[in-house]
């Protein structure tokens, strides 16, 4: 089921509250407050933001696909997607979003998924699993690897095919497109900016992302 659901947002990048590029292959964690809003750009195209939420109160309740999918009945995101939790708890909802579709069923790399996708010499290549890792490990034990979940891939294109399999396409974003969430309650984000070079999604080359955040 195709999404292009695209909303242009009116916030001003000169009212933002926070405002940080992340580097290919780096990660960022955050606390968001209630209403606050998170735009991720895509500053040079077809990047991948591997992104995942929990409830900040209650850090074992991270965000959910299956969830998520099930609420929306659709696979993909975009603007007026809610993102939920295991519990079944609204996290965010999108608010803005102008690419227009975001993959939830991929997952992120992983140096086993290398090696299983593409070639055993591939197995000592960072990943998205290792930054996600690298994040949770600084939260003084907050969390653990069991706290890591099938993320959202923000920016992806991961077609379904005819017969139920997953492909990893070339890209649907370009520069400067993004995507906002509003937090609905307290809520982490954690982002691994993904420094896959072995599939066309970012065209072999991963890029910057910017994160900007706004008050209610």
């Amino acid at each position: 089921m195709a999404v292009f659901n695209r909303v242009e947002s009116s916030r001003k990048v000169e009212d933002a509250v926070h405002s940080e590029v992340i580097q290919a292959g780096d990660g960022w964690m955050h606390v968001l407050k209630p209403g606050q809003v998170l735009r991720i750009v895509d500053l040079e195209g077809n990047q991948a933001a591997d992104t995942l939420f929990y409830d900040a109160d209650h850090p074992e309740d991270h965000y959910s696909a299956v969830a998520t999918i099930a609420g929306q009945g659709n696979i993909y995101l975009s603007t007026g997607s809610v993102l939920r939790a295991e519990s079944g708890k609204a996290l965010l909802r999108i608010v803005a979003d102008t690419c227009g579709r975001h993959d939830t069923v991929g997952g992120s790399c992983s140096a086993q998924s290398n090696t299983v996708r593409y070639s055993h010499d591939k197995l000592a290549m960072h990943n998205c699993r290792d930054t996600f890792m690298l994040q949770l490990a600084g939260q003084d034990g907050a969390y653990t690897k069991r706290d890591l979940a099938p993320n959202i891939n923000f920016f992806m294109n991961v077609p379904v095919t005819a017969d139920g399999g997953l492909k990893f396409d070339d890209g649907v974003s370009a520069p400067g497109c993004y995507v906002e969430v509003e937090s609905l309650g307290s809520s982490v984000v954690l982002i691994s900016n993904c420094p896959q070079l072995n599939n066309p999604c970012n065209a072999y080359n991963p890029t910057p992302i910017q994160v900007l955040i706004w008050e209610k």
